[in-house]
C-alpha cells in the first residue's frame, strides 16, 4: 500500500501586478468592446523603444499556460510569462485627462526610462 504525503495548505500567491479600480474598469470596458474571440486582456513587455522594453496591452484569444492569470472584476487579465520578472510588484492604473488617456505603470523594477516615457530598462 502506498500513501501520498499530506498536502500543505498553501496561501494564495499575490499577483505580480496590482490593477487599480480604474485599471479594472478600463479592462471591463475593453472586454465589453472586445472581438468575439477575445478571452481577456494581456500585458507584455516587448523589446522596443530607446530604453529597451515597453508596456503593451492587447486582447488575447488563447490562454497560455506560461502566462500569469488574474481574475479582475473587469474580466480576465493575463501577464506574459516572459514579462513577469520585469513586472513583479508593479501597479497598473488607468488615467485620463483632457489631452491623454492610457495605462500608467509604477514599476519598482524599472531602473530608468526614456525621456518620452514610452520605454523602460531594468
Amino acid at each position: 500500500m502506498t500513501t501520498t504525503p499530506p498536502q500543505k495548505a498553501g496561501r494564495a500567491r499575490p499577483a505580480a501586478v496590482i490593477l487599480t479600480a480604474a485599471a479594472q474598469a478600463r479592462v471591463a470596458k475593453l472586454m465589453a468592446e472586445a472581438p468575439a474571440d477575445a478571452i481577456g486582456v494581456k500585458l507584455s513587455t516587448p523589446r522596443r523603444g530607446c530604453s529597451g522594453l515597453a508596456y503593451s496591452v492587447d486582447y488575447v484569444s488563447d490562454a497560455n499556460a506560461m502566462d500569469e492569470r488574474i481574475e479582475t472584476s473587469g474580466g480576465l487579465f493575463f501577464i506574459d510569462g516572459a514579462s513577469v520578472l520585469y513586472l513583479i510588484g508593479s501597479t497598473m492604473d488607468w488615467q485620463e485627462d483632457d489631452f491623454t488617456a492610457g495605462f500608467v505603470f509604477q514599476n519598482p523594477n524599472a531602473k530608468g526610462a526614456c525621456g518620452c516615457g514610452e520605454s523602460f530598462t531594468v
